[in-house]
């Protein structure tokens, strides 16, 4: 595969990426039990040459981007942060989309300030709040791209209308949806961002239940190689396109190293075709 893609066109990261949403306490709240393990969990992603780290405000939240930098900061040469706004936690385990131009403003601030930086080389609006008229939430990111908070733009669960919406305004870099090989409600962003070379980060890559499971539908492609079936998940998504980042979370050293592995399987064509055949997009 292609090892690296240029999110923007200009900002290379090596395509295996991590999701540091599970270096959180329960239900994605306040610090992990070993938070100091979870400090080593994510210095190890750096030492594997895991270069694109995506975390949220939410995640904690706050607590997620200052285990970050605690662990990470400064930053190695090349290692990109990328964090979201957009998502409020009124309680453990509830989330809210919350896009007022000036939440959103006051989040990037105190989002710099948790993780050391003076500007975002990625900074992605974590949902679309339909409260709010979409043109006033895009507008405020762009205001912070133009003061130099904010290198690149990017985008949370959204459908092909929306992006060519944000377009109208921004220059979207990239777009973070819920795709794996059981669940591709989201193929024709995928498309899309194929054909307009915008990075496709697909949270949840290896999905839940069953699919990677020992005796899922993954497990005898597993065997042929001498992999795991998550491993055989994420390697489906790098071959499926050349844009996309995918970011397994773990707060477990082996699995980040296992799930990091996988960049490096690769799988036969019909390999790819029975995997592609688990969940046909519609």
């Amino acid at each position: 595969m292609n090892d690296t893609f240029a999110i923007g066109g200009d900002l290379p990261v090596h395509r295996s990426g991590f999701g540091a949403m599970r270096l959180t306490g329960p239900n994605v709240w306040g610090d992990p039990a070993d938070r100091d393990g979870a400090i080593e969990v994510a210095r190890r992603a750096v030492e594997l040459g895991i270069t694109f780290i995506d975390t949220a405000d939410a995640y904690g939240p706050g607590s997620n981007e200052e285990l970050l930098a605690d662990a990470l900061h400064p930053y190695a040469d090349g290692v990109v942060i990328a964090t979201k706004a957009g998502q409020s936690r009124p309680g453990p385990g509830k989330w809210k989309p919350l896009g007022r131009p000036e939440y959103l403003r006051q989040q990037a601030e105190l989002s710099l300030r948790r993780l050391k930086l003076d500007r975002f080389d990625l900074y992605q609006l974590h949902r679309i709040d339909p409260q709010v008229p979409a043109s006033e939430q895009f507008g405020v990111l762009k205001e912070l791209q133009d003061e130099g908070k904010i290198r690149h733009i990017g985008l949370s669960e959204v459908t092909v209308a929306q992006i060519e919406e944000a377009r109208t305004q921004i220059k979207v870099a990239s777009v973070q949806n819920l795709y794996n090989a059981a669940e591709r409600q989201h193929e024709a962003v995928l498309d899309y961002c194929e054909r307009e070379s915008i990075a496709f980060i697909p949270w949840h890559p290896v999905a839940k239940g069953d699919l990677a499971s020992a005796k899922g539908p993954l497990a005898s492609i597993a065997k042929e190689l001498g992999a795991t079936p998550s491993q055989v998940a994420l390697a489906w998504l790098y071959r499926r396109s050349s844009v996309v980042i995918p970011i397994p979370g773990t707060s477990s050293i082996k699995h980040l190293e296992e799930n990091h592995a996988a960049s490096a399987l690769e799988l036969a064509d019909e390999q790819f075709a029975a995997l592609s055949a688990i969940a046909p997009p519609a």
